[in-house]
């Protein structure tokens, strides 16, 4: 009996964990699935272009996938028994799976949404590009809005700045602001502070620092003061959240609902259960929580991979860094900050900006994209063989 492997999600830490997982381990001895919701990858780092009307290139998993031995499943993740070990599912045609998908190692990156942190009228009236689906909505949305329309962007994280620059840049003809609940850029450095602040003036981006939204209506955000801020569109981008499935079957998770994992992203309180990405609570090698990003996703799976493949294999099991660098901020197309930070996720005062850090921010996504397409960097080869469990002789497990 071969050793099932399931991972959960394909966005940037399911997919490049899974091909890892097929490169490495012998078919003879294991089993690899990835269940995911769409058919296609998604490059989530690039949803904001994709929203303002630029096309991205359409990467569908099973052309990824193929000659890998990785085998997909198009299907949504409602429910996981972790006694049973088995994955509840809902088809593509709405049909639910009747006995479930087993597994003996399960790999979660289900990864994150947007936040609506309780504010009325978020759900109902707001837009966001933390998914395909909702971007093409903004898009459809902005295509239809005239010269002179107002567009409010919420959240001074790297997705607002990212997006609000990108749209001012593409559509010169809206009206662009964004909303900071703090100084916008205060985790920078001065100089790369100034900056932003030189890149949002020479886009004509309006900026509302120190202001909470506490409302979002059809045509305008309320502010906590009372403010009415004029939005015919507005971007919500205040954060992420964590479904909760993870927490409903039982794992340990954090306040967040991330799964609490140990330095190998092993799930705490289920061993058989790893995560990687936004969805995993792990702590860096400066003693801080990973923040949710892409580069968080690269470390995580990484590391995650790495765990289960010397533990099935019988080695030891090696750590990688799990070491946070800085920042990566595009502002439009042709510029961009690349905010180095120390150990303790400080800004140093060094920083690279301009053509230069967006040439680099290009190669990053091309970067990116290009290892999803080619999850096993190759054809695999798939040279280790699994450790037999002395208590189940012919099946391999984990250790």
């Amino acid at each position: 009996m071969k050793h099932r492997i399931v991972v959960l999600g394909a966005g940037y830490a399911g997919a490049f964990a899974a091909g890892n997982l097929a490169r490495r381990l012998s078919p003879a001895d294991t089993e690899i699935t990835v269940v995911n919701a769409a058919p296609d990858f998604v490059e989530r780092m690039r949803l904001h272009q994709l929203a303002i009307g630029q096309d991205l290139a359409v990467r569908s998993l099973a052309d990824i996938f193929a000659g890998t031995g990785v085998r997909l499943r198009l299907a949504r993740v409602t429910g996981i028994d972790t006694e049973r070990r088995t994955v509840a599912t809902t088809g593509e045609d709405g049909e639910d799976s009747e006995d479930g998908l087993a597994y003996d190692t399960l790999l979660y990156a289900l990864g994150s949404s947007v936040a609506h942190h309780g504010v009325p009228g978020v759900a109902e009236h707001a837009f966001d590009v933390t998914g395909r689906s909702s971007a093409l909505r903004l898009r459809e949305r902005l295509a239809g809005l005239g010269a002179g329309g107002t567009v409010l962007v919420v959240g001074e994280g790297l997705t607002g700045i990212e997006t609000a620059t990108e749209f001012a840049e593409s559509r010169p003809d809206l009206s662009v602001a964004l909303v900071a609940r703090g100084e916008l850029g205060a985790w920078l450095s001065p100089k790369a502070r100034r900056h932003l602040r030189q890149a949002f003036d020479r886009l004509g981006i309006t900026v509302h620092e120190h202001t909470s939204i506490e409302a979002v209506e059809p045509a305008r955000a309320v502010a906590a003061d009372g403010t009415s801020v004029p939005a015919d569109v507005t971007v919500w981008s205040a954060g992420f959240a964590i479904h909760p499935l993870a927490a409903a079957a039982g794992l340990e998770v954090a306040e967040t609902g991330q799964i609490v994992v140990d330095r190998t992203m092993r799930s705490v309180s289920h061993p058989d259960v790893y995560a990687a990405g936004d969805c995993a609570y792990a702590i860096g090698d400066n003693g801080r929580p990973l923040p949710m990003s892409c580069g968080s996703a690269g470390y995580t799976n990484m590391q995650a991979t790495a765990a289960i493949i010397a533990r099935l294999t019988g080695n030891e099991v090696p750590t990688t860094g799990l070491k946070y660098y800085g920042n990566h901020i595009s502002l439009g197309k042709r510029d961009a900050i690349f905010q180095m930070v120390d150990g303790d996720v400080r800004s140093r005062s060094w920083y690279l900006g301009g053509r230069s850090a967006a040439r680099l921010k290009s190669s990053v996504l091309k970067g990116a994209a290009w290892s999803i397409a080619h999850p096993t960097f190759g054809m695999p080869t798939r040279r280790r063989r699994l450790a037999t469990a002395p208590d189940r002789p012919g099946v391999r497990v984990a250790a």
